[in-house]
């Protein structure tokens, strides 16, 4: 009779135990309501960081040219000094700074380091470009062409994971961008080889782990550049960039350069470009279709610093919303010790880098990098509570800025 007793005590025991430890693992939805207030991270219009407009709450990037030899000295050693500058003040305006090395700008000397220039054997050529005397590097000089490798190996190792860097822009040709309009591309001499070409861009892959870069659509043309003849390259993590954008809106050389690249590469590298503004009836067309467009090729970011010339705040504002990632919450569980999200990416673009839903500032293990737009994200996240905070946290942020998210759960 005691005997059984005690086997009913302990199994009622049991049983309360277990109910208790199955209440407190019990999900519950978590009513939240979120909106995305300002431009997000890595996404929208972007200004020049010399803009008087930098200061503007519709942009979360700026844009900035710098040439090689204002950061080579002498041969191994490198001033940093002019990155760390642009790169701290964009930083403490709550920026991001896009940036894009050139050798070669239309009425200005080349920007081949003067100790490479001075060498024996190094011959500097200056022809009208543009309509303005104008430097070319020396392609055919083994000595240039190992510095710029060697100077992009010194960069990612002091860069690659810095936050204030958002995107870097590289090239070769008049700004960078693959091109030489007059006098043209002499291939080997005043614009590098394919060989070499081919090299930078396996460095380039082989250098940055971490910071996304891109390159001009205009690398399409099989005449000056390697990628047709080494289609391999094709599958290298490189993003396009398009400096005159809304060609690429219908049939032509724009739209053909970005669809050699692939009009899937978005999905795992950046796309972005440059949009001029001459008039204001230009401006109109341009604003008229920019969601349209934006959303067609996947933009994440345009540097638009003429546009505060023709538009509002708030327009600008509008258009830069129209770029990028944006998220929504589907869904938010929590028990007392864990938590259910699942996310969707309501924009037109992924984002690029790491971003993690977070509980109570306990991070869930998979990122949200590389969600497509249309698609969604089931996480579970080991903190819970009563009242769980939701947040979306990066280490690829600067001071200040703030991953924003959409929300409608009820309880």
């Amino acid at each position: 009779m005691k005997s059984t007793a005690l086997r009913v005590a302990t199994w009622s025991l049991l049983f309360l135990t277990l109910s208790c430890a199955y209440g407190a693992d019990e999900f519950h939805s978590i009513p939240l309501r979120a909106k995305i207030k300002g431009t997000l991270p890595m996404t929208g219009l972007v200004f020049w960081s010399t803009s008087e407009h930098r200061k503007s709450p519709a942009i979360s990037m700026e844009f900035a040219y710098l040439r090689y030899d204002e950061v080579a000295t002498a041969r191994g050693i490198y001033d940093w000094s002019r990155v760390e500058r642009l790169m701290s003040e964009a930083a403490a305006r709550g920026h991001q700074l896009i940036l894009r090395m050139h050798d070669t700008y239309p009425g200005r000397p080349s920007g081949v380091p003067a100790w490479i220039k001075a060498a024996p054997g190094y011959h500097d050529h200056s022809e009208k470009s543009e309509g303005q005397p104008t430097g070319f590097p020396d392609w055919t000089n083994a000595e240039w062409r190992r510095f710029v490798l060697e100077f992009w190996t010194e960069f990612a190792q002091k860069y690659d994971k810095d936050p204030r860097v958002a995107f870097l822009e590289v090239g070769f040709g008049l700004w960078a961008e693959y091109h030489i309009y007059d006098p043209g591309e002499k291939v080997g001499v005043n614009f590098p080889d394919k060989s070499f070409q081919a090299e930078f861009m396996r460095h380039m892959a082989n250098e940055f782990k971490v910071t996304r870069w891109l390159i001009s659509k205009d690398a399409h043309v099989a005449e000056r550049t390697p990628f047709k003849a080494m289609p391999d390259l094709l599958a290298l993590p490189f993003g396009i960039f398009d400096d005159t954008f809304h060609r690429a809106w219908k049939p032509g050389y724009n739209r053909t350069g970005g669809d050699f690249f692939g009009r899937d590469r978005w999905q795992r590298s950046p796309a972005g470009g440059e949009q001029l503004m001459d008039s204001a009836d230009f401006a109109r067309m341009i604003s008229g279709q920019w969601q349209t467009q934006a959303s067609a090729f996947h933009i994440s970011f345009m540097i638009a610093d003429q546009w505060p010339r023709w538009m509002k705040e708030d327009e600008l504002a509008r258009h830069s919303a129209a770029c990028g990632y944006r998220f929504q919450v589907e869904r938010f569980e929590a028990s007392e010790s864990a938590a259910r999200v699942t996310i969707a990416n309501i924009g037109v673009a992924p984002i690029y880098y790491d971003a993690y839903p977070a509980v109570n500032g306990v991070r869930a293990a998979e990122s949200l990098a590389v969600l497509l737009p249309g698609e969604h994200r089931d996480f579970s996240i080991a903190s819970g509570g009563t009242a769980p905070a939701l947040t979306i946290e990066s280490d690829r942020l600067v001071p200040g800025q703030r991953i924003g998210f959409e929300a409608k759960l009820n309880p």
